[in-house]
């Protein structure tokens, strides 16, 4: 599709426009920001193209408060360029998929609540949506929507900013978020600890989140990817990192409590500087799978227990790497050619439920396989209610999370 098939609009009327106008036509719609994360999700059915790439700009921020509001295209360069200008931040981490999909454009806010993407500071500070506030959207209809204000018929009690977050653009054509920032951390620690395998890693997040030290990234990096991550110290085998944050005084009465905690389990050393910032914006990205090729990766979600027991089941079965995040609660995947779809959801079930999303493979077998987790029956209809109240004709982003949706 070339730049010429694409329509920008500029204002939260003109997308408004251009759903009617395709709603009345029954004219399906491919909803995008700055298309980063094209390669994410089922290829998308449509017969026209919706970018929102151009509704930009930072409608409301007073830094006393706390929060922001801006446009959905706005880039998410320029929202971290203004936080970073009053000492704040995204707590929630947002990932670039860019590195792994092998993408091109500019991420945008819009994108990141429409994905729910989150990233190592999510077992401290939640996921994208449990930092979005407010939103204002386009529904399937054309009519224009904000949070909190017109209810729309029968979706009385639900609450519209948590079902944005994570629509992936088919309820919806988000045109202004609100979101929380905080304070930037005055100084960020690494404690690495060496020689770990998987199960011991787990024993030893679990009791690094157990103390009173406010860990705010856990993460587990297997001698098979170490050589992938930035940082000094972290070469020649498997390293187990924890990232402390906070004031400086602070940050050092805890980094003392954990190393002593920790130097009973293996070699400790301390990442500090670039060098530690450095390592979680790999760990956020998936830099060791960001290798130029196609090969399938998986993003599960376990307890933090069951991911080092699911790489070794897989193991058994068929080729793997992985290396894990939120204290193991996050397990990234790439497979060796097939993404075994049937294999690794069926080992998640077998170790007490999660969710696993194929989160890179060529079209066709994103075509064919379900890339999002399949839902049971009654949640699988009440999505499709959903789905029909926000967008009854099925305009926005057919196909995106599932065949029919």
């Amino acid at each position: 599709m070339s730049a010429a098939d694409i329509q920008y609009p500029e204002t939260e009327d003109e997308v408004a426009r251009i759903v009617t106008d395709a709603n009345a036509a029954k004219r399906s719609i491919e909803v995008r920001g700055g298309g980063t994360k094209l390669g994410l999700g089922r290829p998308v059915q449509s017969a026209s193209t919706l970018s929102v790439a151009k509704l930009t700009g930072i409608t409301n921020y007073d830094p006393s408060e706390l929060v922001m509001a801006a446009r959905a295209g706005t880039p998410l360069s320029e929202i971290e360029a203004a936080l970073a200008a009053n000492n704040q931040m995204l707590t929630f981490e947002p990932m670039d998929h860019r590195p792994l999909l092998g993408a091109t454009g500019e991420p945008t806010i819009g994108g990141v609540f429409a994905g729910n993407v989150s990233g190592p500071r999510r077992i401290l500070a939640g996921a994208a949506r449990d930092n979005l506030l407010g939103v204002r959207f386009v529904n399937g209809s054309g009519e224009i929507v904000k949070s909190g204000g017109r209810v729309m018929k029968n979706v009385t009690g639900l609450d519209l900013v948590k079902l944005l977050a994570g629509s992936w653009g088919t309820l919806g054509v988000m045109c202004e978020v609100i979101f929380k920032v905080l304070p930037r951390p005055e100084t960020a620690v690494t404690v690495a600890v060496a020689g770990l395998n998987d199960a011991q890693a787990a024993e030893a997040m679990a009791a690094a989140l157990a103390m009173s030290v406010e860990v705010s990234g856990a993460a587990h990096l297997p001698e098979s990817v170490i050589h992938k991550f930035a940082g000094g110290g972290l070469k020649g085998g498997p390293a187990t990192v924890l990232r402390l944050e906070g004031l400086a005084p602070s940050v050092e009465v805890r980094t003392e409590k954990l190393i002593a905690e920790m130097s009973r389990r293996g070699a400790v050393s301390v990442l500090e500087g670039e060098v530690s910032v450095d390592l979680w914006r790999d760990v956020r990205d998936v830099a060791p799978f960001a290798d130029g090729t196609m090969k399938p990766v998986w993003r599960v979600s376990v307890a933090p227990s069951a991911g080092h027991q699911l790489v070794a089941a897989l193991r058994l079965k068929t080729g793997v790497d992985a290396f894990y995040d939120w204290q193991g609660g996050l397990v990234w995947l790439r497979m060796e050619a097939d993404p075994e779809a049937d294999l690794v959801r069926q080992y998640i079930k077998v170790l007490g439920g999660g969710h696993a999303t194929l989160v890179r493979a060529d079209a066709a077998t994103r075509a064919s396989v379900p890339v999002f987790e399949p839902q049971p029956k009654p949640l699988e209809a009440l999505a499709r209610r959903i789905k029909d109240q926000f967008d009854p004709k099925g305009v926005l982003n057919p196909g995106r999370m599932t065949e029919t949706m």
